[in-house]
């Protein structure tokens, strides 16, 4: 794969999606080395990061990681999560990004040459075309080397290019040094999990 350091890039992340993806691999995911990891790759734009919050909780295990990524290169797109009851009578939350991040993508694409899709969902198959179609080159991040698959069979031969989350993995994932912890690891919780 040819880099070019003045194409224009931009980073679409599906937290939940990312999340699941890396714990089905075994590892948790330093934001910090993510994001210089993929600056090496171009001109960075902007780097996007989509989660749900749960609203009215007085603590949520993924805030001091959104207030991290929020102070340190991310562009955070949140929303409240919805909660309801299924026909079985349980509680179930529901919090999906798609289409925040399918604007956001659309927008963006006349001012980007790249865009790096961290998700498998195969909803993002049309959104990928239509961007395509504008001259932009989509890279689909996530795994295959899961089982199930994290990624939909359809987005990936829509995507220009897909890597392997595992292959990314020496790069990206947090380091676990004895008697540190996430939060005091690097400095920051920048190596938090999403677990919306």
């Amino acid at each position: 794969m040819m880099v070019s350091p003045l194409e224009r890039i931009a980073l679409f992340i599906d937290g939940s999606n990312l999340y699941a993806a890396a714990r089905a691999l075994g590892f948790d995911i330093d934001y910090k080395n993510l994001l210089e990891a993929f600056t090496e790759r171009g001109r960075m734009i902007r780097a996007f990061y989509y989660t749900a919050l749960i609203e009215d909780q007085e603590y949520s295990p993924i805030r001091p990681l959104v207030d991290w990524l929020d102070y340190n290169g991310y562009t955070l797109v949140t929303k409240p999560t919805k909660e309801f009851t299924d026909h079985m009578g349980r509680r179930k939350i529901k919090g999906n990004m798609d289409i925040e991040l399918a604007i956001d993508v659309m927008e963006m694409a006349p001012h980007l040459d790249h865009i790096y899709l961290f998700s498998g969902e195969g909803d993002f198959r049309r959104l990928v075309e239509a961007v395509q179609r504008k001259g932009v080159r989509v890279t689909a991040v996530s795994s295959i080397a899961t089982n199930p698959s994290m990624i939909a069979d359809e987005l990936r031969r829509q995507a220009d290019e897909f890597i392997e989350l595992a292959d990314l993995a020496p790069r990206i994932a947090r380091v676990h040094r004895e008697g540190q912890t996430a939060a005091n690891e690097s400095g920051s919780p920048a190596t938090l999990r999403e677990s919306a």
